[in-house]
């Protein structure tokens, strides 16, 4: 196994199919599309994917307890601005500096402010480690 190619750009291993919400959309059905997908966070859009924010399990947690409903909040209100996000065309190296410096777990890709995918840390290792691993099932 040789060195991963930390210079490869972002967009290269990005995932650009997206769950993203809008800033109206209700508090606890966010909770739930959390609890029913594959991801710890869902980015806030605007008309024409304009990234405004991003609602993580943490938001989500700090709602709870201040006793706030679920039912009538919106996004906006619990969503962390401003958004921390990356450029398509920054290295892989930049992403898991920045992951590593605020100790998150994905980050929104942006083309001119607007969303265009999301990077996460098992996107990046999965792209970097080659594993050669043979999973065998079955006595």
């Amino acid at each position: 196994m040789g060195r991963p190619d930390l210079k490869k750009k972002i967009r290269e291993i990005m995932t650009s199919r997206i769950v993203a919400a809008t800033k109206d959309y209700n508090v606890r059905d966010l909770a739930v599309l959390l609890q029913s997908g594959n991801f710890s966070g869902i980015p806030i859009v605007e008309p024409g994917n304009r990234l405004v924010g991003m609602v993580t399990e943490f938001d989500l947690l700090k709602a709870l307890t201040s006793s706030k409903d679920l039912h009538t909040l919106k996004a906006e209100a619990i969503m962390s601005t401003p958004p921390i996000s990356i450029g398509e065309h920054q290295p892989i190296k930049e992403a898991i500096d920045l992951m590593m410096a605020i100790g998150i777990i994905r980050l929104p890709v942006v083309r001119d402010d607007k969303l265009i995918g999301l990077i996460s840390r098992s996107d990046i290792l999965n792209h970097t480690i080659d594993s050669h691993i043979v999973n065998i099932y079955g006595g």
